[in-house]
């Protein structure tokens, strides 16, 4: 198990912003241990963005709120790393749920992002994999925003005609899971996953794609209607 984690940043750089030094150090810390190298540290949003410049790195971890408000300057940074390094993946780390934000992240692309509450750092194994998952060009989103965000209400909701078992594999496809990963969660096989997902496709007017982050992309984008 520990030789598992340690492998997954697989050296893949990081640059690591958050203006609390100590849960900066601490995540740092996490990050090197699962194999991750991190190539710099920043406690503003200013500083972030000349690290990324300077550094390259294959995905930039970022808290929402930093100086000097705090409130979303670690938002705006990353949709100007967005606009600025497309290579380069963001994940946010949030102390609460705020889907809006997760929106706003992806309003261009879901390659390459992520949204993850701050809880989820605690878990090594589960926080390396979404950090490596969006240095990739992958997405990953923390399952309470997804489930927020599918469990919203609108007239005439196509959601409502989804099965149990449908809303179940929304929720894990709008994560960024692949259809394998999908069955292997759930206990199924991969034939019933692709059926489910064709269904859900049909069910909500949207056009199937092989592309993972293409079919996120479009089932978020359904969402935010």
């Amino acid at each position: 198990m520990r030789g598992t984690v340690s492998q997954l940043g697989d050296a893949r750089r990081v640059v690591l912003a958050d203006d609390s030094v100590l849960l900066r150090e601490g995540v740092a810390r996490l990050l090197e241990e699962a194999g991750f190298e991190v190539v710099a540290q920043s406690g503003t949003a200013d500083d972030l963005l000349r690290h990324v410049a300077m550094h390259k790195p294959d995905v930039a971890v970022v808290d929402i709120r930093m100086p000097p408000t705090h409130t979303d300057e670690g938002l705006q940074a990353a949709r100007e790393i967005r606009e600025r390094h497309p290579g380069v993946g963001v994940l946010l780390l949030s102390q609460y749920v705020e889907p809006s934000y997760a929106m706003a992240l992806l309003e261009t692309s879901a390659e390459g992002v992520g949204y993850l509450l701050k809880d989820r750092v605690a878990d090594l194994e589960q926080f390396g994999t979404a950090v490596r998952r969006v240095a990739d060009g992958g997405s990953a989103l923390d399952p309470a925003v997804v489930s927020e965000l599918v469990g919203r209400k609108r007239r005439d909701d196509p959601i409502e005609q989804l099965t149990a078992r449908e809303r179940e594999v929304l929720e894990l496809m709008a994560e960024g899971r692949s259809n394998q990963a999908i069955a292997e969660r759930l206990f199924v096989t991969l034939r019933a996953v692709e059926k489910h997902v064709t269904s859900i496709f049909t069910k909500l007017g949207l056009p199937a794609s092989t592309d993972d982050h293409r079919r996120v992309l479009a089932v978020l984008a359904f969402l935010r209607a």
